[in-house]
């Protein structure tokens, strides 16, 4: 008989694969999760610039919506420059 192949060692393997697969699961969320939340704002909107994406930027004066255009301190977004410091709340990604 094949030692590999015992009976016992194969529950065993069984185990530690389903062990190793919670575990690796768990590691994948923990980082999405960080992945999230170390984000910048300009990040969000460099990504939805990048696929295309509209997004909703709300202000303290308001909301406008389109396809965001990101500078370095600032977005434009349809025909309005919003500095990036005055953003409040980015909504659509």
């Amino acid at each position: 008989m094949d030692s590999l192949r015992h009976p016992d060692l194969v529950a065993v393997g069984r185990s530690l694969r389903a062990a190793h697969d919670a575990v690796l699961a768990a590691e994948q969320d923990a980082a999405r999760v960080a992945h999230r939340r170390t984000r910048s704002l300009r990040d969000l909107l460099l990504e939805a610039e990048d696929d295309g994406t509209e997004v909703a930027v709300h202000t303290a004066l308001g909301v406008d919506r389109g396809r965001p255009e990101v500078g370095l301190d600032h977005v434009v977004v349809g025909t309005c420059a919003i500095a990036l410091s005055a953003i409040v709340r980015v909504d659509g990604r």
